[in-house]
């Protein structure tokens, strides 16, 4: 009898051992996640691959990054415009994250036209029939327009900090551009200039060829992001937008096949060890009072589904910017990012 049960014990220990065996080999041969930096006309690079630990964010489509106005994808092959964001998706088994570069300083038109043939590229590479779009600030409204040409593309537009009814800030520069007193408006000229200048800056540091930099247009800008002239925008590339300036997205979130999602925050002074609050709380005072994260108001956020808009964060918080500085007393932009692909797996996205 003794026998028997010692036989039997060896073979319950040598059945659990090889089932704990199997697990853990598993878990370190789990799907691996990769991050391609979309910087050149021609291609998308792999930059950083990570294994995932779960499947909370196993998406069926690729996530598709998108920068805002004086936006990068990876500046100096290190810092991540969208910071901490693609290493999080992967770890939590988003299979393929891509952020894709864009002129830095133009209209969401352009812009858009230059997202549309990126997100051409990305299908390509990944054999995918359409993919999911995240965009920040004015790449919320690109993705915007690449959804209204081309909606068999996209599964789904989230808009992060995005000004779809126009940003007061913009109308306070068009305002300092039309009031200049400089002889031959010089002051106006060195402005836009440095503007295109820094777009260039970034480009080029984001991995752009030297001989294909894109183009630069400040005025064009003004074309988007102006509470007149976003309205234009709006009529020709319609989304689930408010009727009015502050209210509410239609229920249904679901245009021509795309779902829209939108989030933002309404705090430009988050943190007083990060310095870019201080630049938005300045920018924050064109708004005169509404609420606003330093560069978009809240109500001009709204688009689709509205996760939130009402996040202790400002313009650069809901991209984890500047270094992951954001406030103490509110969720980490990393998690709310997590959350909401969540969301677009569970959505079939």
């Amino acid at each position: 009898m003794k026998t028997i049960t010692s036989k039997i014990s060896l073979a319950s220990i040598s059945s659990i051992s090889i089932a704990l065996s199997a697990i853990a080999l598993t878990s370190t041969t789990a799907n691996a996640g990769t991050y391609y930096n979309c910087a050149t006309p021609t291609g998308c690079s792999e930059v950083e691959s990570k294994n995932a630990r779960s499947n909370y964010n196993d998406t069926q489509y690729p996530i598709v990054m998108a920068h805002g106005f004086f936006g990068w994808s990876r500046l100096i092959g290190s810092l991540d415009y969208f910071n901490g964001v693609p290493q999080t998706l992967m770890r939590n088994g988003t299979e393929n994250v891509f952020a894709t570069k864009t002129s830095s300083v133009n209209s969401a038109e352009v812009r858009g036209e230059q997202l549309l043939s990126q997100v051409n590229t990305i299908k390509a590479i990944t054999g995918a029939q359409k993919v999911n779009l995240i965009g920040h600030s004015q790449g919320g409204l690109d993705s915007r327009y690449v959804a209204t040409i081309a909606p068999e593309k996209i599964a789904s537009v989230t808009s992060v900090s995005s000004p779809h009814k126009g940003s007061k800030t913009t109308d306070f520069v068009i305002k300092v551009l039309e009031n200049d007193q400089t002889p031959n408006k010089f002051g106006s000229k060195v402005l836009i200039a440095s503007f295109e200048a820094v777009g260039l800056s970034l480009d080029a540091l984001s991995g752009v060829p030297l001989n294909q930099l894109q183009q630069q247009n400040a005025l064009n800008v003004t074309n988007s992001t102006s509470s007149e002239n976003v309205a234009i925008f709006n009529a020709k590339y319609p989304a689930a937008l408010p009727t009015t300036y502050c209210g509410q997205p239609p229920s249904n979130n679901i245009v021509n096949g795309v779902g829209y999602y939108s989030w933002t925050g309404n705090t430009p002074l988050t943190n007083p060890l990060d310095t870019s609050d201080y630049t938005l709380s300045l920018t924050g005072l064109t708004f005169e009072g509404e609420a606003n994260d330093g560069l978009v108001g809240v109500c001009s956020s709204r688009l689709g589904y509205v996760i939130r808009d009402n996040y202790r964060m400002n313009h650069l918080d809901t991209i984890n910017q500047l270094l992951g500085i954001t406030s103490w007393l509110e969720t980490n932009p990393l998690t709310v990012y997590s959350t909401q692909v969540n969301r677009l797996k569970n959505q079939g996205y």
